[in-house]
């Protein structure tokens, strides 16, 4: 079987959190590994006054459609809610919880 038909590609949505303050961020990235070094680098204007960030949690979808789905969901009050119940106790080593801000 030639390695272009073992070869997938996946579309992650992502969870960054603030080294300096604590802040989430949502995104979503064909290059995950890319896409944190841009965030980490300044590139992104929503996350560049906040750097360096942290990978503190992702999913890999088959889907274009369904990572961007899945990214809608999260950026809502009841995705946060979600997200922040999965992530307790990764969550819980910063300082208070229910001040961190959530960007988008």
């Amino acid at each position: 079987m030639p390695s272009s038909e073992l070869s997938v590609v996946f579309f992650y949505v992502y969870l960054l959190r603030s080294m300096t303050n604590g802040n989430l961020y949502i995104g979503f990235a064909h290059d995950l590994k890319k896409r944190i070094d841009e965030h980490n680098k300044g590139l992104n204007r929503s996350t560049k006054a906040f750097m360096p960030w942290e990978l503190i949690y992702y999913e890999a979808h088959k889907e274009e459609t369904d990572a961007r789905r899945r990214e809608k969901y999260l950026k809502t009050t009841a995705g946060e809610r979600a997200l922040r119940r999965m992530l307790r106790e990764k969550l819980a080593k910063s300082s208070d919880l229910d001040q961190q801000k959530v960007y988008y």
